[in-house]
């Protein structure tokens, strides 16, 4: 296609950060971005020329969003993908990643089962009718993650099943509709981030994600693994992205076994938390690549800048409250060192509010990862915090 300046209107259904992000990328390709989020003022409306207020399912509401914008996109798979398909039939514009997509994508077991048919490598699975179906299942596999099917994410929607007689609780915290995967041994968890495009295929490098409870608290790319690992890796996320349906950013969620084995966790059919080095670290952000594959526009390059750490900002409240960073100084003063800030008014425990990402200018691009470089990513995270700093000074003050 001809592209020519200013750009056309991106719809997004979803406005938290995913889209904020997307439409700092967009602003300087001349791409106008309209988010459409259920939450009055969301993080993504600040950056977007508008919102329009409405639930991810909302018929009329991604109707009024067709109407004003050229293309469709997605950034929370909560996205009906029946409404997506016929409201773009109706406006004749192009949705992508291809509601299909979705569609397959939200549903676990449908995911792993057309994985699996596709031959790509997961971990043994299997849909769970009952309690008695889990119970087998646990004694057969020693032990699964009983994972719900629609709706988990960040940890939410799974729990460990490690004996029968924890079946039943199981079930009563997951609800019926649920699958089971056996526990992978796995050395470390990687992921991918490909973007399918009009021009073809591309990959970033290979990240390590680093996860506690689940949640996802650091990203280090390159991944410290050794080549052969890492190129069957980037070969697994390509059979992937072929598989897939539409053009847009996808992150891939792997596991590399302890014998060096890649299998698929799990897919995400937009950008992905995973990715968010990519901002500081790559030559083209996943953001701005997201942009450019759903216009049909060509793809930016991939390439690593130079070895980089992103780490998760999280809540570190034991109650809901109202959003207020401390220390941020501490981060601005670092050298190499770049804060994202999610405009979330509410802080909640574990709560993703932001992200450190830190660089490696001295290194060359093929150079791995300084072990020293992840510790300072994670401890200018962890010097971050929602706890008033400030009231407990006083407060000891006081008492000396």
């Amino acid at each position: 296609m001809t592209v020519t300046l200013p750009g056309p209107t991106l719809g997004v259904v979803g406005g938290g950060q995913l889209g904020r992000m997307l439409a700092e990328a967009a602003a300087p390709l001349g791409v106008e971005v309209i988010v459409l989020d259920p939450t009055p003022r969301c993080p993504a409306s600040v950056v977007a020329r508008d919102q329009i207020v409405g639930e991810f399912d909302d018929r009329d509401a991604i109707d009024e969003l067709a109407t004003v914008s050229d293309v469709l996109t997605y950034e929370i798979e909560l996205a009906d993908p029946d409404v997506l398909e016929s409201v773009a039939a109706k406006h004749d514009i192009p949705v992508n990643p291809d509601p299909k997509t979705l569609r397959t994508i939200q549903d676990k077991l449908v995911q792993k089962e057309a994985l699996a048919d596709a031959g790509i490598p997961v971990p043994e699975f299997i849909g769970i009718g009952g309690e008695k179906d889990l119970k087998l299942v646990v004694e057969e596999l020693d032990g699964v993650m009983l994972k719900a099917r629609e709706g988990g994410y960040d940890g939410r929607g799974n729990t460990p099943v490690h004996e029968p007689s924890e079946a039943a609780a199981a079930l009563d915290e997951l609800g019926v509709d649920t699958m089971a995967e056996s526990f992978v041994p796995f050395e470390r968890e990687v992921s991918v981030i490909g973007v399918k495009g009009a021009d073809g295929v591309a990959t970033y490098p290979v990240t390590e994600t680093i996860h506690a409870d689940e949640i996802l608290r650091a990203s280090v790319s390159p991944a410290r693994s050794d080549d052969a690992v890492l190129d069957r890796a980037r070969d697994v996320a390509t059979e992937v992205l072929d598989f897939l349906d539409g053009w847009g950013a996808y992150g891939i969620e792997l596991f590399e076994t302890k014998k060096g084995e890649i299998l698929v966790n799990e897919i995400a059919p937009r950008p992905h938390n995973s990715g968010h080095w990519t901002i500081e670290g790559s030559r083209t952000s996943q953001f701005e690549n997201h942009v450019r594959a759903v216009l049909g526009w060509p793809l930016g390059p991939t390439e690593l800048r130079e070895p980089t750490v992103s780490a998760n900002i999280l809540g570190d409240v034991d109650e809901p409250a109202e959003a207020t960073l401390y220390n941020v100084d501490r981060v601005l003063d670092a050298s190499n060192a770049h804060l994202h800030w999610y405009g979330k008014t509410q802080v909640r425990p574990l709560r993703k509010m932001g992200h450190v990402t830190v660089t490696d200018p001295a290194a060359g691009e093929g150079d791995a990862v300084d072990d020293a470089l992840v510790e300072r990513a994670e401890s200018l995270r962890d010097e971050l915090t929602f706890v008033d700093v400030t009231a407990d000074q006083s407060r000891s003050a006081s008492q000396q």
